[in-house]
């Protein structure tokens, strides 16, 4: 039996050799789950070279650090053999991982293969070994090598693929590189050597051809792992590049919006370079820095700035917000504000980045179009108003005229012609109050609608259910003369806004339900609502009567204007006044309709009229814009 000793400088060596080939490994191999294009087989054949490599060179610079006393030689076949083992299974072991995901199943199959695969590689490895002797092992100590080998492979994947930042890699190479190494040390305490022959000498123990050889597999695998290293090098220039290109994308977005990016601290302070509002204000770095930025905003807007911010940031949401800033020619402009929140890794904000975007022309169109809209209303209600005046006397002389009838009648009496004359009379007369009574109603209805663009609404809490269902009670003897059951969902959520406006509308939508029910079935008519978008409410009127033919669509909500069978009183007002008080909620309506099926009125309006924002006692901080 020989007495084996090792090499401290050259033990230390496979160590760190082991190490640095593990994180060169891991690193290719974390990059696999990553790759959002392109094959992965490139990164996972570079994870298996750098980690097979890196383990059959470490064995190999481990037996260089053994001392037993014995001339030694490697068979070169099992030699490679070994090396092609080690790359394969652990090539095989990456894989599974890449394609099955890094869950805990997929870990538990790929870390023991992978610890199977160093073992098997260095006990291929040391039947490649020749010396004038025998080699035994003990087999507890070759399981205990088998053992380490799995579990610490299994701990390194399930770190490597799990973690992103270097030190975490660190301890999971160094994981990896210490169980290669105590496996290898172990395998080798569980080896027992045995002279045949003479004990050889220092010149003898180790062949000059073997000394070279170890330097070869050590200098290919440094360059094995420079090239893995390479290509995580090239990968990351990649990754700069598809960065940069999305940065140069996401500012082309912003200009093309007319929006001005910046950033600020989680405290709402501008710090570094911000040319973009510089550009916008005029500001110098040495302005904007910190608060500075705030001497630009409108003085009627700072506060309100302020407390949406304060509001903001408590609520760890997205900042929406309008204020004015003075430009860098010196005059205000309107500015939309969106900003989001960047959060760290503690989920705490790490800053905001923000967009100004100028609506000024949007805000002036509107306010020419709220002008425009007054002063058609105001002409809507003079016309009318002038119209009746006139028409208040023709009704009158067309009494006094139904009265000279009489007169007419008598005088002519015994004419021949009389009796015609008298029929003529009569239908004149008839033409004309019926001409007179349908423009008093579209007197009224210009003059309601007229009214209607300067109502003042009184907001309020609505039970939507309760206002719904009282609706549907006062239409109930007309709904049951037409065989008719309207069914209001007990449910429909609560909303802000003028009371009378709402019977209007639902009122309106459920008259004209039951006034176009089919008569050949029973109708059914149904009152439901669900949520539409972040801040909406939709309500849908239903019924199943008789539908509006598709070329009707369009026309139905304008004044005057009556589609189908005109076999039921109407002015053609009702849907034009009720899309004229949705639209004066900030809401719309929408139609969907088939002939003979049913008509669906969908109302979509705004949970509520005013959003309000409860202020916290104390004084506010400055925040950003």
């Amino acid at each position: 039996m020989i007495h084996t000793g090792y090499n401290p400088a050259l033990v230390a060596l496979s160590i760190g050799l082991a190490i640095f080939a593990s994180y060169t490994a891991l690193d290719l191999a974390a990059r696999i789950r990553v790759q959002s294009s392109g094959p992965r087989w490139p990164w996972i054949g570079g994870s298996a070279l750098a980690m097979g490599g890196g383990i059959w060179s470490m064995h190999f610079v481990g037996m260089l650090a053994l001392d037993m006393g014995l001339s030694a030689a490697y068979d070169v076949g099992l030699t490679l053999l070994s090396l092609l083992i080690a790359v394969g299974v652990t090539g095989i072991a990456f894989a599974w991982v890449a394609y099955r995901g890094n869950s805990v199943a997929a870990i538990l199959v790929a870390g023991p293969l992978m610890g199977l695969g160093v073992a098997a590689m260095h006990y291929s490895g040391m039947a490649a070994l020749r010396i004038p002797g025998d080699l035994a092992y003990a087999p507890a100590l070759v399981a205990v090598s088998v053992a380490i080998a799995v579990t610490a492979a299994t701990a390194a994947l399930w770190l490597a693929f799990r973690q992103q930042g270097v030190g975490q890699k660190l301890i999971a190479a160094g994981v990896m590189g210490l169980a290669v190494a105590g496996m290898h040390y172990t395998g080798m305490a569980a080896a027992t050597f045995t002279a045949t022959g003479a004990p050889a000498t220092h010149a003898e123990m180790l062949p000059q051809g073997q000394q070279n050889l170890a330097l070869y597999v050590t200098g290919a695998t440094f360059f094995i792992l420079f090239l893995a290293l390479l290509g995580s090098s090239l990968d990351q220039q990649r990754v700069q590049r598809d960065l940069q290109a999305s940065e140069a994308r996401f500012r082309a977005a912003i200009q093309a919006v007319r929006g001005v990016l910046w950033t600020n601290d989680a405290a709402g302070r501008m710090l570094g370079e911000q040319p973009g509002w510089s550009a916008m204000t005029g500001q110098t770095r040495a302005e904007y820095q910190g608060y500075g930025w705030a001497q630009v905003v409108h003085p009627e807007d700072a506060q309100a700035t302020v407390d949406a911010w304060n509001a903001t940031v408590r609520a760890r949401r997205t900042f929406n917000h309008e204020h004015r800033v003075r430009t860098a020619d010196g005059s205000w402009r309107h500015f939309a504000i969106r900003a989001v929140p960047v959060l760290d890794a503690t989920g705490d904000i790490r800053e905001w980045v923000g967009v100004h975007t100028d609506i000024t022309e949007q805000r002036e169109a509107e306010a020419e179009l709220r002008e425009s809209n007054e002063e058609i209303q105001r002409y809507a209600y003079i016309v009318s108003h002038d119209l009746r005046a006139p028409l208040v006397n023709v009704m009158g002389f067309t009494s006094e005229l139904e009265a000279t009838r009489l007169e007419v009648r008598a005088a002519l009496h015994g004419h021949p012609q009389a009796e015609r004359i008298d029929t003529d009379f009569s239908e004149a007369l008839g033409f004309i109050k019926a001409a007179v009574n349908r423009m008093e109603g579209l007197i009224a209805a210009i003059l309601k609608l007229s009214r209607e663009g300067r109502r003042q609404f009184r907001p309020e809490p609505l039970d939507m259910t309760t206002v719904l269902q009282e609706l549907a009670d006062a239409h109930r003897h007309q709904a049951e003369a037409a065989r008719a059951v309207v069914t209001i969902a007990p449910d429909l959520p609560r909303i802000v806004a003028d009371r009378l406006a709402v019977e209007q509308i639902f009122g309106n939508l459920l008259d004209n339900a039951i006034k176009y029910l089919d008569p050949s079935r029973p109708g059914q008519i149904a009152v439901t609502a669900r949520a539409a978008g972040a801040r909406g409410i939709c309500f849908s009127v239903a019924d199943n009567g008789r539908g509006i033919a598709d070329r009707d669509h369009a026309r139905v909500f304008e004044l005057f204007r009556r589609s189908g069978a005109q076999d039921r009183p109407g002015e053609g007002i009702g849907l034009a006044h009720v899309k004229a008080l949705v639209r004066s909620f900030g809401g719309r309506i929408e139609m969907r309709s088939r002939l003979g099926d049913g008509t669906t009125f969908d109302v979509i309006l705004p949970h509520g009229a005013v959003t309000v924002l409860v202020r916290e006692p104390g004084p506010a901080p400055l925040a950003a814009a």
